[in-house]
């Protein structure tokens, strides 16, 4: 049981660091794109794209806690 919950969390963790360097990545571009054209209108594609990459980043972090909470629990 225990070493499903720790590969369990390393894939959590593993998708959570995915999501981050995509957020950023969309960050980035955003940012590019506002200095190019000047207009933060162009930029909503890419804004919509690092929101999502965002809650998906605190959605996995939130299931890895959930995992060390059970971890915690079990190994009592």
């Amino acid at each position: 049981m225990n070493v499903f919950l720790i590969l369990v969390l390393v894939v959590l963790m593993g998708l959570t660091a995915y999501s981050l360097i995509r957020g950023i990545i969309a960050f980035l571009r955003t940012t590019k794109i506002d200095l190019e054209t000047g207009e933060g209108s162009t930029a909503t594609d890419m804004q919509l794209a690092q929101n999502k990459a965002m809650f998906a980043r605190i959605k996995y972090q939130g299931l890895a806690i959930a995992v060390v909470a059970i971890l915690l629990a079990v190994s009592r």
